[in-house]
């Protein structure tokens, strides 16, 4: 069964799967709903309709479509971490951190393309969601520090983690720069990152 969204975005946690398949429906829906008519239009009504379930179950577990689209955003990180580390495993430390960084990359990237709502919501980037010190570029650069610091062979200290911090937020500004110059991420732009950030990671990875 897949993770469910923390328990701060949910009125209440699922427990027995058939409610949990429940929210999956419910949180597919609001993806589905946010590609085609945006966040201003989406309601909690819609996506009861769409994922064929009761008003009254939308609001078992989200007081309001803000809380949903923040749940959709940690799901997403959770899936986005899910496919980073099979990617990893896959390459088995071959490549070093320039491999790790290509992994980070095109993983997002891909999702950007084709995970339903992906383009709005992300981590909570663009959407804002949730509480004001709970930032998603911090949620992001804590997990990747988290996950890659083993893979690197470095202590998670503050160094790694001001160093993933930077990295997330130059490459979130560039990416949603190349995907607001093309619909499918303006290629150029995201070569540009990429030796930017080879760069800069060198500096303390090499």
């Amino acid at each position: 069964m897949m993770p469910v969204p923390h328990a701060t975005s949910l009125r209440r946690a699922p427990v027995q799967r058939r409610s949990a398949e429940r929210l999956t429906r419910i949180l597919d829906a609001c993806a589905d709903l946010l590609d085609e008519v945006g966040y201003d239009a989406l309601s909690t009504r819609a996506v009861a309709l769409r994922a064929g379930v009761p008003i009254g179950s939308v609001y078992r577990f989200f007081g309001n479509k803000r809380a949903m689209a923040d749940a959709l955003a940690e799901r997403n990180l959770e899936r986005y971490s899910e496919r980073v580390t099979r990617r990893l495993g896959e390459r088995g430390g071959e490549g070093g951190w320039r491999s790790a960084m290509d992994a980070v990359l095109d993983e997002y990237l891909d999702m950007k393309r084709t995970a339903p709502g992906f383009s709005l919501v992300d981590f909570g980037n663009q959407i804002p969601v949730g509480v004001r010190d709970a930032e998603p570029n911090h949620r992001v650069a804590d997990r990747l520090t988290d996950m890659l610091s083993a893979y690197l062979d470095r202590e998670p200290d503050a160094e790694l983690r001001r160093m993933f911090l930077v990295a997330v937020e130059t490459a979130d500004s560039l990416v949603h720069l190349a995907f607001r110059v093309a619909p499918e991420g303006d290629e150029k732009i995201i070569g540009e990152m990429r030796e930017l950030l080879r760069a800069y990671l060198a500096r303390v990875l090499d």
